[in-house]
This record gives structure tokens, C-alpha cells and sequence, in this order.
């Protein structure tokens, strides 16, 4: 959160030089840079990772929306899939299907979120959700500004989330290859599914009152799932 471009590039160019000199074991004197070379030396974590999140982040400084779904996608896949990688290494997996999950679940992360954060946007007058599908169902811009909640709304708001639906099941059809292992790295679908009922029941309407409250029963799902190892 940067109120110049300017200023977002010159953090982005610290953190890249940061990671640098934490792989040459030169970690700058700052608590979190100290802690974050603890954790690399520690699990052996992947210096691209961390490399493609912050190019990705600087990509994003341009303050757009995507173009396209794909777009969106690669931008989940470049900052919210390569977090979950880190994380599996955290856990000491190295499977080949806990890193297709990663993937899928990345995605849905990156999708449900620039959903999920339409009515923040649209009050401050920005929009992120994807062009084409905007495009495709004739909702312009100031429609999801205004808050307009008429069905063409609805149905770019139901290709996106179908979209993330998708990623997930995606995701799931590799669990009997998962190792229990990965299982505390991909809770977060719990919140992604969460959400994304919850939009279906409200017809698709991003803009209604029941989204923006918290399901008081994400504790006790979470707690199950990981009781189970399970996503």
C-alpha cells in the first residue's frame, strides 16, 4: 500500500537485494531479514520463490486491471502458488502432486481474493476484475463501481468464481497422491470454499450484505480439516 508507484519500486528493490544477500549468508541487520535467513538456512527454501513473488508484486504496482482471466491466473500463480511452494518445503514435502495442488490452489487464492476484494476496490474506484470477462457480459467498470448489482454483474461474478471452483477441484483430484505432510499448507481452502458457497447463495451478487461477515464456524472447519490432513 503505496501512494506512488515511485516509492512501492524502491521497497521491491530492497527486498530484492535483501534476498540476495541472505542466499550469500549476508543478511541485513533487520528482524524480519535475520528471521527470513534463519528460515532458508534451516529448511533449504528456494531462492526463485521468493525472486518471482516480488517481481511479480512490481508487475503490480501499475496499478491495472487484468487483462484477461490467464493474466490473473499467472499473477496467482507468481505470488500465491509460490508462497504454498515455500511452505511445502517449510513441511519437508517434495512431492510432485502436493506441487500440482500448490498450483491449483494458488490460482483459486489469487481468484477468489480479487473477488472477494471487489467491494473495497469499488469504493475507492478501482477495479481488478478481468477485462474480457467484463467485456463478454457488457459490465463496464462503473457498473461494479456504482455497485450495480443487475444479472450481466452477476454473470462476470459467476465466470470468476466458476473459475477458482474449478482450480480446486483441480487441486483435490491429486489428494490420494498428497502426503498428509502438505495438509497444514493448503488449509486456506477451507476459506475458499467458504467464500465461494457463500457467493452462490447470494445469486452471485459480490456487492451483497452477507459477504462481508465472518462465518463464526471457519475455526471449527479448519480445526476438522486438519484433524483429517485433509483439503
Amino acid at each position: 500500500m503505496v501512494s506512488q508507484k515511485t516509492i512501492g519500486l524502491m521497497r521491491m528493490e530492497f527486498w530484492k537485494t535483501a534476498i540476495e544477500e541472505i542466499y550469500r549468508d549476508q543478511a541485513p541487520q533487520q528482524p524480519v531479514t535475520v528471521e527470513l535467513w534463519r528460515a532458508v538456512k534451516k529448511h533449504q527454501l528456494t531462492k526463485r520463490w521468493f525472486l518471482r513473488m516480488i517481481t511479480e508484486r512490481e508487475k503490480d504496482l501499475d496499478d491495472r486491471a487484468f487483462r484477461n482471466i490467464q493474466e490473473l491466473e499467472s499473477y496467482s500463480e507468481n505470488t500465491q502458488s509460490s508462497l504454498l511452494y515455500l511452505l511445502l518445503e517449510t513441511l519437508g514435502v517434495k512431492n510432485v502432486h502436493a506441487d500440482h495442488a500448490a498450483s491449483h490452489i494458488g490460482k483459486a487464492q489469487g481468484v477468489v481474493t480479487c473477488l472477494r476484494a471487489t467491494p473495497y476496490h469499488s469504493s475507492r474506484r478501482r477495479v481488478y476484475l478481468p477485462m474480457d470477462i467484463c467485456l463478454k457480459h457488457t459490465a463496464s467498470q462503473e457498473d461494479f463501481i456504482r455497485c450495480r448489482r443487475e444479472q450481466n454483474v452477476r454473470n462476470v461474478v459467476y465466470d470468476i468464481a466458476s473459475q477458482a471452483h474449478v482450480h480446486l477441484q483441480h487441486a483435490r483430484s491429486f489428494s490420494n497422491n498428497v502426503p498428509a505432510a502438505a495438509a497444514p499448507a493448503f488449509l486456506q481452502t477451507v476459506g475458499l470454499e467458504d467464500y465461494l458457497q457463500r457467493v452462490r447463495k447470494a445469486d452471485f451478487d459480490v456487492f451483497h450484505p452477507s459477504l462481508q461477515k465472518r462465518n463464526p464456524l471457519i475455526p471449527l472447519q479448519l480445526y476438522l480439516r486438519s484433524w483429517k490432513k485433509s483439503y
